[in-house]
């Protein structure tokens, strides 16, 4: 049975390599929303923001940041995996630049989003050190494809290993 995950990403940027991985339907992600609905739900307030952010996550086990060139700057993004850690969820990076978008151009690698956190008591860490980020030692985008395909399950396993550690 696939494992229940939350995909947090740059909607703006990267959705259709998103879409992807998504489809490639080894875990179970929260449904994408079109970019009308997305307009809807950025255009409340923030308050109505994390609410559905909130809600998306309810039930799942991993949070899944799919990472390409400026996800780790997005505002959002950041309090997914805050909001994450904090309800003992699994953290997990993939990054997902080689994937070509809809005009078929890959883009530049971002940054590990989970640099930004530190997690831990009195003797705090970096996050960076303990959430797996994985990337596709391919360039063309059916290798990096089918790579995250192969691999995402076990990915998210051992997330889930690893988080069960800091509980």
């Amino acid at each position: 049975m696939a494992r229940r995950v939350f995909y947090s990403f740059d909607y703006e940027r990267d959705w259709f390599r998103v879409q992807q991985v998504k489809q490639m339907g080894v875990v179970s992600g929260q449904p994408l929303l079109s970019s009308n609905r997305w307009e809807e739900v950025t255009g409340s307030s923030d308050r109505g923001i994390k609410r559905w952010i909130d809600d998306q996550m309810d039930g799942k086990t991993c949070a899944v940041v799919l990472i390409g060139r400026r996800t780790a700057e997005r505002e959002w993004v950041q309090y997914e995996i805050r909001k994450a850690w904090e309800d003992g969820r699994a953290l997990v990076g993939v990054f997902i630049h080689n994937l070509q978008d809809h005009n078929k151009r890959q883009a530049s690698k971002g940054t590990n989003p989970f640099r930004h956190f530190q997690i831990g008591g009195a003797r705090k860490i970096r996050m960076n050190l303990v959430v797996p980020v994985h990337d596709p030692p391919f360039v063309r985008s059916a290798s990096v494809y089918r790579n995250i395909a192969a691999n995402l399950p076990a990915w998210v396993e051992d997330a889930i290993k690893i988080r069960n550690e800091y509980d």
